[in-house]
């Protein structure tokens, strides 16, 4: 091995253990003395009842685990926002599954919280999957009520999504495994059956406090709402159950009773690994997020067979298009080519940035992929789009709107890899987030922002320059040197993977080696929704 690539792998290696640290802890919820009092009270914790819950044998996809990441640190922070979102097989179903974690702050709901939420829903939503919901939270966070009660995409969103849920025909079961308070009492109510444990989840619209205040009666929890009184007085649920396992038990026996509907029927064959090591990612890909390296040597190592069919191999050559398997589904992939190439007139063409020429390989490549019912994968380490006057006269505008065209009215499932950078109208033509790709994922390597970071912070600088000029202050070298180091890093934290994560604009951060299987539960999940017609509008051509 080169010292070249020897330095990749160790630089992509450390960022992988550091990523794991942080969800070693992220995964302790509210800490060890918390988790320990569940334990005491005979409850499982959130992630032990969706290991509980899941299928034997299978592993579950966590998505948002970075959730509010170094977020509302003035509240005690809010790990994974106090919800664990899961994507994982029930009775052999791809199901999504949401767990409040009341270990944080009593599984009470920040900001993050609900929109956490409204992703879980929109990817139930989206794919026609079963969505599952594990109950344990005191309701909305109280200091922070003005950020999550009345706007469209705030609380009450969620229980307008189960009603649309149901309605779509998407089924949706609720088990009330401890706290169920105010508004968020509609969540389990709203869905199609709802279970309760007996002794530990309660469900009610007023709390004994509250009670006791607004009305001056005094009543104790399980007479207000317990098992027994939802189940035998009210009706409201329609199960009571005696403990965690024995509600689980039973939910994925109501899972396994389900029918099925129509699928959208992507190609599959039989799985092949690659015939290229996958570790070898390591290798390729630079420690360097500015050095040019061979996206190709890249596709191979994430493919099935490492066999790919390429799409106008030489023209438009910033962009790869090309089919392949994953998993053995067939997949159409775009991927930013990252080397240096000349164009057919000889032309000088810089790794990482779209051309006009690549801009129209790619959106023509999109309508195929929608033409055969291919679903898509984009692999994202892009710069933006050229610029200068060249490519001004050439069309850039015109080419690039082209494919942002295609991408936005793709009826086939998409999905994205943020792998290096993601900068600009780049990240909008490369399906960012704002284009509804079923699934986003990132790299440790990821980099997300309007522009690179030392470009953005050489900008910055001049404004701020120019405003403290303007206002008499005498601006020396020295202290040029210092508002760009400080703009420098700030800019930087904002355009990592988990600033990024915390606010989820991507859905995980994962180890490059997981790529296949996040993309392969991807398909899995979208194959459970027919496609609609692919209608592009009008294009300037």
């Amino acid at each position: 091995m080169d010292i070249e690539k020897n330095k990749n792998e160790d630089s992509m290696k450390l960022q992988i253990s550091l990523m794991k640290h942080r969800l070693v802890k992220i995964r302790l919820g509210g800490g060890t003395k918390k988790l320990e009092k569940l334990q005491a009270e005979g409850k499982l914790s959130a992630r032990e009842r969706i290991n509980y819950l899941v299928d034997k044998g299978t592993d579950w996809k966590e998505v948002g685990a970075f959730a509010a990441f170094e977020m509302y640190e003035e509240h005690g922070g809010c790990p994974a926002a106090g919800v664990v979102v899961a994507l994982g097989h029930v009775s052999g179903r791809l199901c999504v599954i949401v767990a409040n974690d009341s270990t944080v702050k009593a599984g009470a709901w920040f900001p993050m919280t609900g929109k956490k939420n409204l992703r879980a829903q929109e990817i139930a939503m989206e794919n026609r999957i079963p969505i599952i919901y594990l109950v344990d939270s005191a309701g909305v966070y109280l200091p922070m009520q003005d950020e999550i009660f009345p706007d469209k995409e705030h609380f009450g969103r969620i229980f307008r999504n189960n009603a649309r849920i149901s309605a779509m025909g998407i089924p949706q079961i609720a088990a009330i495994m401890g706290s169920c308070v105010a508004g968020g009492a509609y969540l389990p109510i709203m869905s199609d059956e709802a279970l309760i444990v007996e002794g530990s989840g309660s469900i009610f619209l007023a709390g004994p406090y509250l009670v006791k205040a607004a009305i001056g009666e005094d009543v104790d929890k399980e007479t207000l709402g317990g098992a027994t009184t939802q189940t035998e007085i009210s009706g409201i649920c329609d199960y009571k159950m005696k403990d965690d396992q024995e509600c689980l038990d039973t939910i994925r026996g109501l899972i396994g009773k389900m029918g099925s509907n129509e699928k959208a029927g992507f190609d599959r064959t039989k799985p092949t690994p690659p015939k290229v090591k996958p570790e070898e990612i390591f290798q390729v890909f630079p420690t360097d997020p500015g050095k040019p390296y061979d996206t190709m040597e890249l596709l191979k190592r994430l493919v099935d067979d490492s066999e790919l069919t390429y799409y106008k191999k030489d023209y438009g050559k910033t962009i790869h298009c090309a089919y392949a398997r994953i998993d053995g589904w067939a997949v159409g992939i775009v991927a930013n080519n990252r080397t240096v190439t000349k164009s057919a007139t000889g032309e000088m063409q810089f790794g990482g940035v779209i051309y006009s020429d690549s801009a129209d390989k790619a959106a023509r490549f999109i309508m195929n992929c929608n033409q055969k019912k291919i679903p898509l994968v984009f692999l994202h380490d892009v710069t933006g789009f050229m610029v200068g006057s060249r490519s001004e006269q050439g069309g850039i505008i015109k080419d690039g709107a082209k494919m942002v065209n295609a991408v936005a009215n793709s009826t086939v499932p998409k999905f994205s890899v943020v792998i290096g950078n993601s900068y600009g109208a780049g990240n909008y033509a490369m399906c960012g987030k704002a284009y509804d790709p079923r699934l986003i994922v990132a790299w440790p390597t990821a980099k997300i922002a309007v522009m690179g970071g030392a470009q953005a912070a050489k900008t910055l600088l001049q404004i701020q320059v120019a405003s403290l000029k303007a206002k008499g202050k005498e601006i020396t070298p020295a202290d040029e040197k210092k508002l760009l180091e400080a703009i420098q890093t700030k800019y930087d934290q904002q355009t990592s993977p988990y600033y990024a994560a915390s606010r989820l604009w991507v859905d995980a951060i994962i180890d490059p080696l997981e790529t296949r299987q996040w993309i392969s539960t991807g398909i899995e999940m979208a194959n459970h929704s027919p496609v609609e017609r692919f209608n592009v509008g009008v294009f300037q051509v």
